[in-house]
Formats: structure tokens, sequence, C-alpha cells
């Protein structure tokens, strides 16, 4: 069998950039350095995928893709899943992630996603065709675990105003602005904190979003309160319009003021994502159609909209009943 030298001599896929081609048909090459080639060549947004990637390198990287099957993989699972839970919270002075025990076995979420993780490194493998041909998806075989239904939280409008109020006299001068964005425009939390400068048409009242979550591109339209306070910090256009002080190429970790003006507002069992849910909701409540929330916020399919449809059910019933307010029904008399 040919060793991932020869391999890689004999053919290579071009790679834009400076990185070195890619070996093609590569069944000698290391889990671990397809680990490798696929975050140095394909970067993503979400801050935990390299801690689970670095999990899997150390379980299955010794493994060549040619030897790897779904016994490795669900394994794997196994071991993952007697593991204690733990839960990411934030960063160190340096920028390294920290992460912390907490009570309990994994979730079933939790545990989809490391395989949905390594799997992604796969299929990206195959389409790299670093694979060798005809070879089986080693992850095809193995079931994801259950999981139970997401419960959603949705702010009421005195919530939404308390927490503008806090967030306005919050220490970090941009928490309301960010909050005001979140509401308002219902992006991610990801697809804020990677603005930049240069993204924002302050006359077009527009911010340009080039990747979101789904790969697609898209727009966010500014409400004029959003375009008066970013008018407030206005900076160079390669910044980043939540950047940090500390470190500006890096995004500002929020955690510490957002739950200060949780607690501020008091509201109990919201996550910033949960803003996301408000700004669908109060939209559906106001009548805007289920297509048009779903442009808005970048659902790839109406089922995921599907969610927001009984506001829209519950405030068409509030409406006709006040349309009747007044007026005395009686019963049609027989003849």
């Amino acid at each position: 069998m040919a060793t991932l030298n020869q391999t890689a001599a004999a053919t290579t896929a071009i790679v834009p950039g400076t990185l070195p081609p890619l070996p093609m048909r590569a069944g000698g090459a290391l889990v671990r350095d397809v680990i490798d080639w696929r975050m140095t060549r394909a970067p993503t947004r979400d801050r935990t995928l390299g801690a689970r990637l670095d999990w899997w390198a150390e379980r299955i990287g010794h493994w060549r893709l040619d030897e790897i099957d779904e016994d490795h993989i669900a394994a794997g699972m196994d071991a993952l899943a007697a593991e204690p839970a733990r839960y990411y919270a934030g960063k160190d002075a340096d920028g390294a992630p920290i992460w912390k025990g907490k009570a309990g076995p994994k979730s079933a979420g939790t545990l989809n996603r490391y395989l949905t993780s390594v799997a992604g490194v796969f299929t990206w493998a195959m389409k790299q065709r670093i694979t060798p041909k005809g070879w089986v998806h080693p992850c095809r075989g193995v079931g994801k675990h259950r999981e139970p239904a997401g419960k959603e939280r949705f702010l009421t409008p005195a919530e939404c105003n308390r927490l503008l109020a806090a967030a306005a006299a919050s220490a970090w001068e941009r928490m309301h602005l960010l909050v005001l964005l979140a509401l308002s425009t219902g992006a991610r939390r990801g697809e804020l904190t990677g603005l930049r400068w240069r993204d924002i048409d302050l006359t077009a009242g527009t911010a340009h979003i080039a990747r979101t979550k789904n790969e697609d591109a898209k727009v966010l339209h500014l409400v004029p309160g959003a375009c008066e306070e970013l008018r407030r910090f206005q900076g160079k256009a390669d910044a980043l319009v939540f950047g940090s002080a500390r470190k500006p190429g890096q995004a500002y970790d929020f955690s510490f003021p957002w739950r200060a003006a949780l607690k501020a507002a008091k509201i109990r069992g919201c996550r910033f994502h949960d803003l996301r849910h408000t700004a669908a909701s109060r939209m559906a409540q106001a009548g805007v159609p289920a297509l048009q929330i779903a442009d808005i916020l970048g659902h790839r399919s109406l089922n995921t909209t599907k969610r927001y449809s009984h506001f829209a059910t519950e405030h068409k019933a509030a409406a006709a009943a006040k349309a009747m307010e007044g007026l005395e029904i009686g019963q049609r008399r027989r003849p």
C-alpha cells in the first residue's frame, strides 16, 4: 500500500493560499492530520469545535483513514458518554477556553455535537478527495441520541424594556447596542459579534453578514435607534463593532455584563439566543408572514419558522375579539 507521502507526491489537490497541497486518495493519512487540515483550511465561527475535535484527535487520531470504521466511532461515543460533564465558561486572559465541570452526565445534545463534529471532518475529507475511492464514512452506522424538545424562552414586552434599561446602565458601554440589535434583527450572537465597521451602511440602515451559521450571506435592517448608537461608536473599517479593547482582533466576551444586566432586570432563565426567539415571536405577533420571518432570520426551512406560528394565531384571535368589543352578540331566532 502506498504511503501518505507517496500518495501526496503522485497526485495533489490545489488549495488556494500559501498552505501546502492536500494529498489525494491518501488512505494512509492519520485521522489527526485530517482534523488539522480541516481546521486550517475551513475556518468556523463555532468557538467550541476545536475542543471537540481535539478530543477526537486524542481518541482516534492515531488511526489511518483506511483503518477507521464505525466501531471506532461507536467506542469513542461510549467513552465520551462515560466522562464527567463540563461546560464552556469563556476564555482566560490569554484567550484559551475555560471549561468547568458540572453535575450529571453529558446531555444527548452534547454527545450529538461531538458526533456531528467528527462526521463533518470525514465528509469534508471525502469532498476534498483525500479519502480512498469507495471509502465508507465511519459515522454512517452510528446513530444519534434522542434529544428532548428544546425549551424556548420568549421575553415579554415588560422584560424587554427592563433588559434594555439595564443594558443601557451597563459598565460595558456597548451592551445596550448589542441587546437592541439582537431584539430588532433576530441575528445570532456570532453574527453580531463578527460584524466589522465595513459591514455597516448607516446611510442605508443595513448591516451585511458575509457568512451565517448556514454558510449563507444576509442583510440586517437596522432600526433608527440602532443607527444612532452605531454612529456614537463608529471605528475603523476593519475593526470589530464589538471588539475587545485589550485584543482588538478578538470579539469582546460579554458574559459578565450580560449576566449583570439580566440580574438588574430581574430576568431568569434567559440565554442571549432567546433574544433571537423573542424577535421572531414579536414579528409573528405583528403579522409578519412566516416566509418573511424565515428570510430575516436566515432559516433554510419554513419548518424551523413554524415554531412561531402560534404567536400569529393568538394575535389574530385577540384582534378579532377586540373588534367585537362593545357589540351585543345574540343568538339567531328560529323561524
